[in-house]
């Protein structure tokens, strides 16, 4: 199993052709219903590890815009690493947990364990499809801490088929910002050109 999701990850056409994407992101306050401040990133990838960002809109709170920008600036520097930041037996030690099907998508459900503190590593959970060994859902925390401003970051990314790349199409977080109290981002990606093809489902986190 673990080579085929290996192989999956070299071949997917993400890794290889550049693309652009515009994400929003919704950052709500405890438990507000709404946003305290609303930010939108265009986010470019070239191969092989360059990816950049530029916050082309944001409203309300900076706070919002400062959780944002430590986020992407984790997801940037995440592509520099290439293969040290890949979903594989390299980076992660693996645990089989079950099977699970939502319709008629059969999907492995592992522990990925990171082998070394790196703030690029999620220690959590990976969501598998059984038949194609695409990673559609990743859930974790970060192996070592993103910031000094951020801390108790709980991390969430679905993934998706755009135009023929299998990238994330949802982002979300959870965390305490120092001296401002529990924050939750909801980030959405857009592509440029385009709408998405197709949209995860949402999965209940597993049982430690």
């Amino acid at each position: 199993m673990l080579q085929r999701l290996e192989e999956a990850q070299h071949q997917d056409p993400a890794q290889s052709r550049p693309y652009e994407v515009i994400r929003e992101y919704k950052v709500f306050r405890g438990d507000e219903k709404q946003p305290t401040s609303e930010v939108m990133a265009q986010i470019n990838f070239a191969p092989p590890a360059t990816k950049t960002y530029t916050i082309t809109q944001a409203r309300g709170n900076s706070a919002g815009e400062k959780m944002v920008r430590e986020l992407l600036d984790r997801e940037t520097q995440s592509a520099k690493k290439g293969p040290g930041s890949q979903i594989s037996r390299t980076n992660y030690d693996f645990v089989f947990l079950r099977d699970e099907t939502f319709g008629v998508v059969p999907e492995h459900v592992l522990r990925i364990v990171p082998k070394r503190k790196d703030r690029s590593l999620l220690r959590g959970w990976i969501w598998v499809d059984a038949r194609t060994f695409r990673i559609r859902r990743i859930e974790g925390v970060p192996a070592k801490s993103p910031s000094f401003w951020i801390k108790d970051i709980h991390i969430t990314l679905q993934f998706a088929d755009v135009n023929g790349m299998w990238i994330p199409t949802s982002f979300d977080a959870m965390a305490t910002v120092r001296l401002l109290g529990r924050y939750t981002l909801a980030g959405l990606t857009i592509p440029a050109r385009d709408s998405l093809s197709t949209v995860p489902h949402e999965v209940v986190s597993p049982k430690e």
